[in-house]
């Protein structure tokens, strides 16, 4: 790959990097291709702690050496992968020198592509996909019926983990699955490769539609690459570990960037917080933000949580409300429409994870401080309080430190304060989160971008394997130490960092405000 000098400004001049700075440029980006090589290699080797078995015809995709590597091995290559991938792209968004946007975008694309023909990794998630494709296929509602309910079957009784549940997903995931079961028919094996080439199509076109939407400058386009396409561990939950957040973020950005089209349109101007000459008004505006509308409902769809996003149009809207009305009537359109015509169990499983704790977040402390204190049930209502207050206090604060209130950076404000909030939440889910600051094309926002890359890394750790079957035994300190207390106290240090962070940008932004503003 072909590097390029991404010039400094010193004293008013522009110098490349030099000496040590292209050293430790030089050496971030190798600990991002490590990190990705990692990652394909675990998925490469085959079945082992890491990669679940995919019943099926060994002529069927996806493919791998069969090796069966010791546990221990494959959970140290995927450890390395994740302080290579987090170090790495740490460094790699500071560099002052570094490949151009376009290598890293292919790059990364070829191995989101490269990764759908492997079996995927990290967790058995997709096996719980493929149950819940196959229920609907069979014409089963998987919002009422468990795979468990068909032990027989050959892709249903395939899965890991929670058998004895009904699906938590939404419509629009439910239907990609559904049309990926029938592809696969009764093979567990190709039912997985349909879904994991939806879930690369779905990464390549986010990261094709955040170059598309950045293009106009280098640096924020090379920093949108960074940031989703080439971002290593991304590459390790979303392309590798085939999640279904990866639909939900495709959505929720070809969202964003219609309501971008939408407002150049009306205006004759390039999308919001991209550089670049204005133009004449064209027509068509009003489709745009039809389709914007549409696909956030698609987007919350695919996870009720996703709906987040949607808020940042509105604010953005909020003084148009014809224009305001055409989005959310066609985002509530969809969402009424799929989750109406997905039947009356739809949320059932929803209400239920609404009121549960993952055991790497900070809440965990404070579940298991309340029931020593007061009893096994007695938690629930006091978290989900605190969690909806805590969400509202970070929110409040990130958005005053946010640096240009566009839609995706409200958006990404919006996200980024309920992850840090959520007493539920998997490293994973901060997909959205990078996405959605890769297109705060015209907010400076490094330290936001450091505090959500420091809590997917940390939370990455504590669920080493995500899956517990084949998990040597001598490593049950991994869950019982590092999951259950180690991450959840350094999410903490995180989350409190993070409030002191944005009260004091939120303070000097106001101060600043207050300095420029005109004298009576």
């Amino acid at each position: 790959m072909r590097v390029t000098r991404d010039p400094a400004v010193v004293d008013g001049r522009r110098a490349p990097a030099r000496g040590a700075f292209r050293e430790f440029d030089a050496a971030a980006y190798a600990a991002v291709g490590l990190s990705a090589a990692l990652t394909v290699l675990i998925g490469l080797l085959g079945p082992s702690a890491m990669v679940p078995v995919l019943p099926g015809p060994a002529w069927q995709p996806p493919y791998s050496l069969g090796v069966r590597p010791d546990g221990h091995l494959v959970i140290a290559m995927a450890a390395a992968a994740i302080v290579l991938g987090g170090l790495g792209l740490a460094g790699a968004l500071r560099a002052r020198s570094g490949p151009a946007a376009r290598p890293l975008l292919v790059a990364g694309c070829a191995v989101a592509g490269l990764l759908a023909f492997l079996p995927p990794s990290g967790s058995a998630d997709h096996l719980n996909y493929a149950a819940y494709g196959r229920l609907a296929a069979l014409g089963l509602d998987p919002y009422a019926v468990t795979p468990a309910e068909l032990p027989a079957d050959p892709v249903t009784g395939a899965v890991e983990e929670w058998a004895g549940v009904t699906s938590v997903y939404g419509p629009v995931a439910t239907a990609v699955h559904a049309l990926a079961s029938l592809i696969g028919d009764d093979s567990v094996r190709l039912t997985v490769f349909a879904m994991a080439v939806f879930n690369a199509a779905a990464f390549v076109g986010t990261a094709l539609l955040l170059h598309r939407f950045t293009r106009a400058d280098a640096g924020l386009s090379r920093r949108a690459a960074l940031l989703w396409a080439a971002n290593p561990l991304m590459l390790y939950h979303l392309a590798a570990g085939m999640h279904v957040d990866t639909l939900a973020v495709a959505c929720m950005v070809a969202a964003l960037v219609a309501h971008a089209a939408g407002n150049a349109a009306r205006a004759g101007a390039v999308p919001a917080g991209v550089a670049g000459p204005g133009g004449p008004a064209v027509p068509g505006g009003g489709w745009r933000r039809a389709g914007s509308g549409v696909l956030l409902g698609l987007g919350i769809g695919v996870k009720l949580n996703a709906g987040l996003v949607a808020l940042g149009p509105a604010w953005e809207l909020r003084r148009s409300p014809r224009r305001l009305a055409v989005v959310a009537g066609a985002a509530t359109a969809t969402v009424l429409l799929t989750y109406g015509l997905a039947g009356p169990h739809v949320l059932d499983q929803v209400g239920a994870a609404s009121k549960k704790v993952s055991l790497a977040t900070p809440w965990q402390l404070a579940k298991t401080g309340l029931q020593a204190a007061f009893g096994p049930g007695a938690y629930s209502s006091w978290i989900q309080l605190g969690s909806m207050l805590l969400l509202a206090c970070l929110a409040w604060l990130v958005l005053r430190a946010t640096p240009r209130a566009t839609a995706p950076a409200v958006s990404a404000a919006l996200v980024a304060a309920w992850l840090f909030a959520a007493p539920y939440a998997l490293p994973w889910y901060d997909g959205l989160a990078f996405a959605l600051l890769a297109m705060a094309a015209g907010a400076s926002w490094p330290a936001l971008e450091t505090f959500v890359l420091a809590r997917t890394a940390v939370l990455s750790l504590g669920y080493l394997p995500a899956r517990e079957a084949m998990r040597p035994a001598d490593l049950l300190w991994l869950k019982t130490l590092l999951r259950e207390r180690v991450v959840p106290w350094s999410l903490l240090a995180l989350t409190l960092a993070l409030a002191w962070w944005a009260a004091r940008a939120g303070a000097r932004a106001r101060r600043r405000s207050a300095s420029a503003a005109p004298r009576p």
